[in-house]
Parts: C-alpha cells; sequence; structure tokens
C-alpha cells in the first residue's frame, strides 16, 4: 500500500492497481470505480478526484450517496400531488430501484445507463418513456445540488412516447348507441358522459351529485381518481386545465336526470357511480371491466376503451365545428397539439363520407342509364 496527502493506491493480486481516498470530515472511503493497469494511472485518478473537489465541483460527502438513498429523499421532499406521488413511487420502487438502488450516483455513466434503457420494459413503450423520464429528472436534480458532474442520461428522445404505437378508432354513433344499450342500466350515464363530454374514466368516476348541473346543463370537473395500488386516491387535475366545466349535449339530461332520482343517494357528495359493494367507494376499473367487456362485445367493437370514448367525443366535438381553443378547453388540455389531431381525425371522417356520397351518387348515374324493363 502506497500512502500520499490525498488518497492511497495499493497493487492487487492480478497486478493492477486499486485508488481510494478517505472522505473529508467523514468516516467512508471512496474507492474508484475501476481498477488502473499502472500505478500511475492510479495516482492521475486521485489527483483528479482532488482537484475536482477542491473547485467545488464534486462535493465529498455526496459521491457515497447511492441512487437508492437519493431516490427515496427525493420523493418525499419534493413538492407533488398525491397521485403523483404514487405513481413516482410505484416507477421508483418496481423499475429504478432494483437496478440503480445501490449504485453511487458518482458511479452511473452514459454507457451503463443507455445499455440499461435498452431492454428497459420493450414491450411497454409509454411506461418505459415515463420511467426513464423520472430517472433523468432525478439525476438531474443530482447535477443541480452539484452531487455529480453531470447527467449521465443521453439518450436521445428516451424520455418521450411520441407517436402513438396504434391509433384509436373512434365509435360511430351506431356503435355508441348499441354500447350503451348493451352496458347495464346503471353504467349508461358513465358511457354517454364518457364520450360526449370527453371525460376520462378517473374523472367520470369521481363525479358526485353536486358536481351535476342540470338546470344549467353543466358538469363540474374538478377531481379525479386514480387506482395505482389497488386503493382510490383521489386528488384534483394535474394542471389547471383539468379543473374545467363542460357543457352536457341536450339530448343526455333526461336519462342522467333520471339517474340521479334513482340510483344516486340525497348528500351532494354522493358518488354518481359508486362500487356495487358501497356507496362511498368510487367505482374501479377492475369491477368496471367485466361489464364493459360484454358490452364492447355485443356492439360489436371489442377494441374500445373507454379512453376510446374520450376520443370518440373529441372527434365529434371537432366535427360540429369546435375551435382549437373550444376543444383544448373542453378536453382540459393545455397545448394545442392534440386538439389538433382531434380536429384532423375529424376532417379525415368528413372525406370518407364525401367518397361515400360519390359513390351513392354514381350508383345512382349507373341506375339512371340503365335500360327500362
Amino acid at each position: 500500500m502506497s500512502r500520499r496527502d490525498f488518497g492511497s493506491v495499493r497493487k492487487l493480486p492480478s497486478g493492477r492497481y486499486q485508488a481510494r481516498y478517505q472522505v473529508p470530515g467523514a468516516e467512508q472511503s471512496i474507492t474508484a470505480p475501476d481498477t488502473f493497469g499502472t500505478k500511475a494511472q492510479a495516482t492521475a485518478w486521485l489527483a483528479k478526484q482532488r482537484v475536482l473537489i477542491g473547485e467545488g465541483k464534486v462535493n465529498p460527502t455526496a459521491v457515497v450517496t447511492t441512487f437508492g438513498e437519493f431516490g427515496r429523499r427525493w420523493l418525499e421532499q419534493r413538492d407533488l400531488k398525491e397521485s403523483t406521488r404514487t405513481l413516482y413511487t410505484r416507477q421508483f420502487v418496481k423499475a429504478l430501484e432494483p437496478t440503480w438502488g445501490d449504485v453511487r450516483l458518482v458511479d452511473i455513466k452514459p454507457a451503463t445507463v443507455s445499455e440499461w434503457y435498452g431492454t428497459l420494459l420493450p414491450d411497454r413503450r409509454t411506461e418505459r418513456a415515463h420511467v426513464y423520464a423520472l430517472f433523468r429528472t432525478m439525476l438531474n436534480t443530482a447535477w443541480r445540488q452539484t452531487l455529480i458532474e453531470s447527467s449521465p442520461c443521453r439518450v436521445e428522445g428516451a424520455g418521450s412516447v411520441g407517436r402513438r404505437s396504434k391509433n384509436i378508432r373512434p365509435a360511430s354513433l351506431a356503435e355508441l348507441e348499441a354500447l350503451t344499450k348493451a352496458v347495464d342500466a346503471q353504467f349508461q350515464p358513465m358511457i354517454l358522459l364518457g364520450a360526449w363530454c370527453a371525460l376520462r374514466f378517473g374523472e367520470v368516476t369521481e363525479l358526485r351529485r353536486a358536481d351535476l348541473d342540470l338546470d344549467a346543463g353543466v358538469v363540474r370537473v374538478r377531481r379525479g381518481v386514480t387506482w395505482l395500488t389497488g386503493v382510490p386516491v383521489v386528488d384534483t387535475p394535474k394542471t389547471d386545465a383539468g379543473a374545467r366545466d363542460v357543457a352536457i349535449p341536450p339530448h343526455l339530461l333526461p336519462l342522467l336526470a333520471k339517474h340521479i332520482r334513482e340510483r344516486v343517494g340525497v348528500r351532494p357528495d354522493a358518488l354518481l357511480f359508486p362500487d356495487t359493494r358501497s356507496v362511498s367507494l368510487q367505482l374501479s376499473p377492475h369491477r368496471f371491466r367485466g361489464p364493459f367487456a360484454r358490452a364492447k362485445l355485443a356492439a360489436g367493437r371489442p377494441d374500445l376503451s373507454f379512453h376510446a370514448l374520450r376520443h370518440t367525443g373529441a372527434v365529434l366535438a371537432a366535427a360540429s365545428g369546435a375551435t382549437v381553443a373550444e376543444l383544448m378547453a373542453r378536453l382540459g388540455h393545455t397545448t394545442p397539439a392534440m386538439a389538433m389531431r382531434y380536429q384532423h381525425a375529424a376532417a379525415d371522417r368528413d372525406r370518407v363520407i364525401a367518397y361515400a356520397l360519390s359513390r351513392l351518387a354514381s350508383a345512382d348515374s349507373s341506375d339512371d342509364m340503365a335500360p327500362e324493363t
């Protein structure tokens, strides 16, 4: 073992050299992540670490911090909505901590991050992007706190979902009618609100009597419920735009009035669509899955999801002539990109109708030219 002013170098049985230094003011010692072929290389590494510490580029007590320790502290101290905290914690525990929990922050390198990302949730594109984005955000925080020299998350485009892996085909009016008729009566208003008012499942299932103003013809979206851990977590929308008043198409009002009169409690906070086991518990996706699956099959659209109903409502609104700003307000979006996508979908559907009309006109012309019998 060779000692010097800062750190020590020792020759290993393999013939390679290992460098180590004591963290100033602490009991921990830091060992270089790699061994070196020569003593001079190990000494040079120690010299570099000493310079970085002296220049304030590396916090000497931070180099002993593991990602697991940092990540849990990040989750505790971050100002997050409860539903977001629950989601991030689940992603951290399931996808990040098993790989990176025991790794020191300073040992997380771009090459190992890139290699890890290549095997991360290959069949779950959206979740993979969200997990990587959380990892990158945490390490960016570590960089801003001078715990690491730079963020090792450099995989281009990795934190973005990009284009949908599959297009969502909205329901036609006939399919929507068939779906509504096929589902249990207690769920029919859910289907209609999801489609005609373009509400999310978590928004619909957290609606209460006071949120529905039938005199004004408005449903007020102020909260949503998520089931990330099998337990309902109620929270306000992620953005200010998510809290909105949505005008209800008049043809839905009689059915909604009947539903409230016959199936909803009298208290203002009574759930419109409670779980079948308890009127105080929100309907979960698990409980809704069976009745919805049977109705989709009966309607001839087994591919439909509840989100596709929201997509249907957005396209219908766009087809009615709603502007981008009006679509953004109705859907609770903060950017125009998605609203413009719905407008394009509506335009595509209009072209389909136009071609159908042309075929009809051609058929009529052929009939006129046919010889009389």
